[in-house]
C-alpha cells in the first residue's frame, strides 16, 4: 500500500488527460480519453473521478487501478462472452477492438443499497414499492442482500443528463435493444456477476452491484466492453464485518468510491448544484481504497506507474 505522503504530493500531478494525436482523434468521456483509428479504439483511463454522473476531482493512480482491474476482469470472464480487449500496453492503456456500444447500462444488483438517485435504498426509502418493475416487500432494511441479484438497467444519459431507470420490458418496448440480443446480455451479465462475486470472495469482499457494458463487434458478436468489476463500476464491501456492521445499523465497510458518495451526501450534494471541493484527505482514502481493492481482487502487489502519466504517454506514443 502506498503511504498518504507519496499519494498527497501527486495530487497536484493527477492524471486529468493526455492530447495524443499520434493515436488518432481524441473524444472523452467521464473518466476516459478515446483515441480512434484504423478499427481501433485506444482507451486512455485517468485519475479523474466522477460520482451522480459529475466529474468531481481527480486521484492520484485511480486510472491506473481501473485500468489494469478491467484487464483482470477480462481475462477471468473471457470463457463466459467476447471482450474488445486487444493489448493492454501501458498501466493506463488499453488497445481495444472498435465496438458498436449498446445504449443501455446493464446494472445487476445483488443487494438493497445505494445513496444516488438511482440506487434501490435510495428510491425504496423515498416509499416506492414497484422499482425498476420488480415489486418490493415492506420492512426491507438498508444492505440486505436480495434473494437473487437483479438487473436494472438505464439508459446512457448524454453528457451533462442523469441515466435514465428503465426496466428490463422497457429495453425490448423501446426498441434499445432486440429481444434476442437482451436475452443474451442479461444472461451474460449474471454469470459474470456471479463470477465477479466468487473471486471477490476470495479477497475478503462483497461485490454489492456492479454495471456493465456491452456492445457489438464488427464481425456481429456481442462482446462486454468499458471496464469490470473496478471500485468505479461497482460496491464492494468487507465480508469479515457486513454481518456485524448491518445488524449494528451500521454502514458496511466499502473499497469502493461509495466511500466518496457518502461523503458528498453528508454534506447534501448528491448531483444537483455546485459540489464541495474535494479535500486532500479525502483524495488520499480514495487513493488507498481504490489500490487495496485492486490488491485484494487480484491477489497481486500494486506497482506503481511513473508520474507525470501524460509525460510517460507521450513519450510511449509520439
Amino acid at each position: 500500500m502506498l503511504d498518504a505522503a507519496t499519494i498527497r504530493s501527486l495530487i497536484p500531478q493527477a492524471f486529468v488527460g493526455a492530447d495524443l494525436p499520434a493515436l488518432g482523434a481524441r473524444s472523452s468521456g467521464k473518466v476516459r480519453d478515446f483515441f480512434v483509428a484504423e478499427g481501433r479504439r485506444v482507451l486512455v483511463t485517468t485519475d479523474r473521478l466522477s460520482a451522480f454522473d459529475r466529474i468531481l476531482t481527480a486521484v492520484p493512480f485511480k486510472g491506473q487501478v481501473l485500468n489494469q482491474l478491467s484487464a483482470f476482469w477480462f481475462e477471468q470472464t473471457q470463457d463466459v462472452i467476447a471482450n474488445h480487449v486487444l493489448d493492454v500496453p501501458d498501466p493506463n492503456v488499453t488497445v481495444a477492438l472498435e465496438c458498436d456500444p449498446f445504449p443501455v447500462e446493464v446494472v445487476v444488483r445483488g443487494y438493497i443499497s445505494g445513496v444516488t438517485q438511482t440506487a434501490l435504498w435510495y428510491r425504496y426509502s423515498l416509499g416506492e414499492r414497484e422499482i425498476y418493475g420488480y415489486t418490493f416487500p415492506e420492512g426491507m432494511v438498508k444492505n440486505q442482500p436480495l434473494p437473487e441479484p437483479i438487473i436494472t438497467p438505464t439508459t446512457k444519459g448524454r453528457e451533462g443528463e442523469h441515466d435514465e431507470r428503465v426496466t428490463c420490458t422497457e429495453v425490448v418496448e423501446r426498441g434499445l435493444l432486440d429481444g434476442e440480443t437482451w436475452e443474451r446480455v442479461q444472461a451474460a451479465a449474471l454469470v459474470i456477476f456471479r463470477r465477479g462475486q466468487e473471486i471477490a470472495r476470495r479477497g475478503g469482499l462483497i461485490l454489492v452491484d456492479t454495471k456493465y457494458e456491452f456492445g457489438r463487434t464488427p464481425d456481429g458478436q456481442i462482446a462486454l466492453i468499458d471496464e469490470v468489476h473496478t471500485p468505479d463500476s461497482s460496491r464492494f464491501w468487507v465480508a469479515e464485518s457486513y454481518e456485524e456492521r448491518v445488524a449494528a445499523g451500521e454502514e458496511p465497510e466499502n473499497f469502493d468510491k461509495e466511500f466518496l458518495r457518502l461523503w458528498y451526501a453528508e454534506r447534501g450534494y448528491r448531483g444537483d448544484g455546485e459540489p464541495p471541493v474535494a479535500t486532500s484527505d479525502l483524495i488520499v482514502q480514495v487513493s488507498q481504497r481504490y489500490i487495496a481493492c485492486y490488491e485484494k481482487l487480484t491477489g497481486q502487489t500494486f506497482v506503481p506507474g511513473a508520474y507525470p502519466v501524460e509525460e510517460r504517454l507521450r513519450s510511449a506514443f509520439t
